[in-house]
This record gives C-alpha cells, structure tokens and sequence, in this order.
C-alpha cells in the first residue's frame, strides 16, 4: 500500500517550506549578530558600567571634587580619599568622576549631532544633485582639508569667554564630512530606486521623500557613526583640554586632570594613571559598541574577528 503512493514532488515541498517560513526583519536580523558578538556584550556593559559610576559614584564618597583636605595634600590613595589627593588637597576621586561626567555629556551629544548633520547634509547632496551636489560636496572637500587643532587653537581665546557648551557645537562641525560622503553616495543610488520615483510621480515635495524614504534607509550607518563618533569626541575633548585649548578650570574634565597630572606622573602616579585609566576604559568600551554594530549591520566588514 505504501509503495503505491507517490513520491512528494521537491520541488513543491521546497516552496512550501520557504512559503511557511516567517520573514525576518533587518532589526531582528542585527539584534540577533549582537547577541552573538561577545565584543558587543564586553563593550555595553562596560559603557553601561561607566555612565552609572558617573551618575552615582559620588553618593559614598564623603569628598566633594571643589573641597580641600589641607591635612592630606598630595596623599596617597587611601580610605579617605580613594584615588588619592592633588597638591593642595582635591580629592581626585571626586574629580575624576566630576571629570567623567563633562565628558560623557560632550561625547553623548557630539556623537549624535555630528551623525544628523551628515545624514542631512549628505542626503540634501545626493538627492538633489546639480549644483547643490558640487556647493555642499566643496564645502565638505575645504572642510577637510582644514587643519581643525589648528582653528581650535585660533579660536579657543574666544570659546574660553563661552560656556563649555560651546565646544560641543565646534566638535560636531568638525565631525561630520566623512559621513556625509557616505551617506551622499548612498543616497544618489537610493534615487533611482522604484519607491523613490514612485514617490516623485505621486507629486511628494522633495523635503518629504528625504525625510521618508532616503534618511530611514541610510539610518543604519547614521546610528553606527554615532556610536562611535561618542568615542571619538571623548578622546576630541581630552586632547583639546589637555592642550589648554578645551575644558577651562575652574571646570574639569579627563583632559584637564590628566594635564594637572603629567608632571607628578612619576613621582605621585595616582594623580595621573586614574583618570588615564578611566578614559582609555571609556573610549574602548565605545569603539567595541561601535565597531559590533557595524559588524551587525555589514558582517562583509568583519569577517572572523570573533
């Protein structure tokens, strides 16, 4: 009996199966590449870590950053003052913290407003062409090859009048042009898709179709430089303050500790390797974020590096 039942013919039990199997979704798809990349897990949860030691660290500690102990300046690392103290008595711990969290702040919101200027400026670019393709793709060519420390440097006598919040503006519009040209070249492909000339001929003004349909197609690599634009401006940030041409006293910052430290590095290393060390855990824990999201996204870019 069961020899005279025919054979299920492939070929349709093939197209069942692919018919009955549940599409999976591009942020289902990614999620799921992070979840196996262990470089995404280490560098979340070391971020993670970080941002909640900059919002809570200072609760047991009994030491404000603008306090001074004249009884222990220039101390070792100890029960009452855990990283230690400055020559004229500051507790570094509270400073590195106080310091951690100006540069967080920076970092948390350059990362992203560079991010939106290139994905908006790059899509204006692309999907537009004509001249406005060769004005914005001039400006972002000068731009380039502008030496930044240098006009950081010309302008610091004025952003030292401004708040610090003035040099969030100024890392953002040095840290987008890379992006844009991506997103540029993106774009002018994304133009001659279907959905796109649909659009065009259904009478959507242009404004609406970039918002619509080029900027959420293009999201994945804004999110990706992003993230890792939050590394960047960290270590951005440190430099010029570092230099004196960025975070100004009485403020803090990394930079401005690990200049106040460089000298006594040597002799008191405390003053020195702390805020070192906190920054170089930062900015790794970023990039490892970054860096699996783009993996997640392109896995072509890093093939068998786990």
């Amino acid at each position: 009996m069961l020899d005279e039942m025919p054979a299920p013919d492939a070929t349709a039990v093939i197209t069942d199966v692919v018919h009955s199997a549940k599409p999976v979704s591009r942020l289902r798809l990614v999620m799921a590449r992070l979840r196996s990349t262990p470089r995404f897990w280490v560098g979340i949860i070391g971020l993670g870590a970080i941002i909640l030691w900059a919002i809570f660290g200072l609760v047991p500690n009994a030491w404000n950053y603008t306090d001074l102990d004249i009884y222990n300046m220039g101390s070792s690392p100890s029960r009452l003052h855990w990283f230690g103290t400055s020559d004229i008595g500051e507790d570094i711990y509270a400073q590195t913290i106080v310091g951690l969290r100006k540069s967080l702040i920076i970092g948390l919101l350059v990362g992203p407003l560079a991010a939106i200027v290139a994905g908006v400026v790059g899509a204006v670019a692309g999907y537009l062409g004509g001249w406005w393709d060769r004005v914005i793709v001039w400006v972002i060519d000068l731009l380039l090859v502008l030496p930044s420390l240098f006009l950081f440097i010309l302008l610091s006598p004025i952003f030292k009048q401004l708040s610090w919040v003035a040099l969030i503006f100024l890392l953002a519009g040095f840290g987008w042009m890379i992006m844009a040209r991506v997103i540029r070249a993106q774009t002018r492909s994304l133009r001659e898709r279907d959905f796109i000339k649909a659009a065009r001929f259904m009478g959507v003004d242009t404004w609406t179709i970039i918002r619509r349909h080029v900027l959420p197609n293009v999201s994945s690599l804004l999110i990706i430089d992003a993230t890792l634009g939050v590394g960047a401006a960290i270590l951005s940030e440190t430099t010029l303050s570092f230099f004196g041409f960025g975070i100004q006293a009485p403020d803090v910052s990394l930079g401005t500790l690990l200049a106040a430290g460089q000298s006594a590095a040597a002799t008191r290393p405390w003053l020195f390797i702390f805020p070192a060390a906190i920054l170089v855990f930062t900015v790794l824990s970023a990039s490892l974020v970054g860096d699996a999201l783009r993996d997640a996204v392109d896995p072509t870019s890093g093939v068998n590096r786990d």
